[in-house]
């Protein structure tokens, strides 16, 4: 008998009734394992139910299946149990992985799991695989509440009172190295990215503000007191007469030419500082740059600086092209506009 694929329920249980009938019929138990494919010993047993239990005793019946090792209670309660975090568990480090969990389900429930039935059952509470987000152990997550809560809002109605542009400014570094996504291909036919292998780079200055526009300023070299100057003047010239500027305690925004820059500008450019610590203040480093290099650019693989800086421009061209994008990457700062 072929058994290749599943026989359905209905096919065995007509089998079950046919044997049945045939037996009535008075054939022999031989015969009839031999007319229906199957063997002699079932056929033996569906007569015996019969007599014994009835002949709907022999009707299909679907499976109960298992009973469930935790029970709904238990279940609901183990996202509560991970929100104590792993150490908490005394494991190092502040990662769940399946594994982990299937050990903190044994301590509190006595139930084993296999860690690829954790990774169902944790998806079947909402809870799915993420990266997580590096955050410095000094931030004072109270200054930046603080300054999220109650210095941003000021700011937004100092630039309009003083008629100001307001501007959030950023650095970063784009490399001849692509900035790599994944891509479908073919099954077993994985794409490959034939790229040059040098720390050959473009620094770029950039500027945002809350409408929806955005600035840069890109050098072949790494950025320093004298490029920041380069670009207040050209913000001036292209973003309003007069400036509010929102960056980080970078050293080379502290140098004595910016300062003196400032100062020389007799309140046409007023300064603003982060919080220390506090990269996800700025709409640049989890929006703009993350929108640059992971969408626009994704998987480029350019020969030289010059191709580089071109495609470069080519991105942040589309990118002024979405107003609407730009704002989102302020809501995601938690910067409300």
């Amino acid at each position: 008998m072929d058994t290749t694929h599943p026989i359905p329920r209905e096919c065995l249980e007509w089998r079950r009734f046919r044997a049945l009938y045939l037996k009535g019929r008075g054939w022999y138990q031989r015969d009839i394992a031999e007319a229906l494919d199957v063997s002699e010993v079932s056929v033996s047993r569906w007569l015996t139910e019969a007599v014994a239990r009835g002949p709907e005793s022999l009707r299909a019946r679907l499976s109960a299946g298992a009973s469930p090792r935790l029970s709904p209670e238990q279940k609901q309660l183990i996202p509560e149990l991970l929100w104590h975090g792993p150490e908490s568990y005394g494991f190092r480090g502040r990662v769940w992985t399946r594994a982990r969990v299937a050990k903190v389900i044994e301590w509190e429930f006595g139930v084993r799991y296999h860690k690829g039935h954790v990774g169902r059952l944790l998806e079947g509470l909402g809870w799915t695989p993420q990266q997580p987000i590096k955050r410095a152990i000094q931030r004072d997550e109270d200054a930046i509440r603080r300054w999220r809560e109650g210095a941003w809002p000021e700011l937004r109605r100092r630039a309009i009172r003083e008629r100001r542009a307001l501007v959030f400014e950023d650095e970063s570094g784009f490399y001849l190295l692509p900035g790599v996504v994944k891509t479908y291909a073919p099954e077993g036919l994985t794409p490959v990215l034939r790229e040059k292998q040098t720390r050959d780079h473009l620094s770029v200055m950039g500027g945002m503000t809350p409408e929806g526009r955005v600035y840069t300023l890109i050098r072949p070299e790494s950025l320093n007191g004298l490029h920041c100057v380069e670009f207040l003047l050209h913000l001036l010239r292209v973003a309003g007469e007069r400036l509010l500027v929102v960056w980080d305690g970078s050293p080379i925004h502290r140098r004595a030419a910016v300062l003196d820059f400032v100062s020389s500008t007799r309140g046409r450019v007023e300064l603003e500082a982060l919080p220390g610590y506090a990269p996800d203040l700025n709409p640049w480093d989890e929006g703009g740059w993350h929108h640059l290099k992971n969408v626009e650019m994704r998987n480029l693989v350019c020969r030289d600086l010059d191709e580089l800086h071109q495609e470069l421009d080519l991105a942040v061209g589309r990118l002024r092209q979405k107003a609407h994008l730009v704002q989102s990457f302020f809501a995601q700062a938690g910067l409300a506009t």
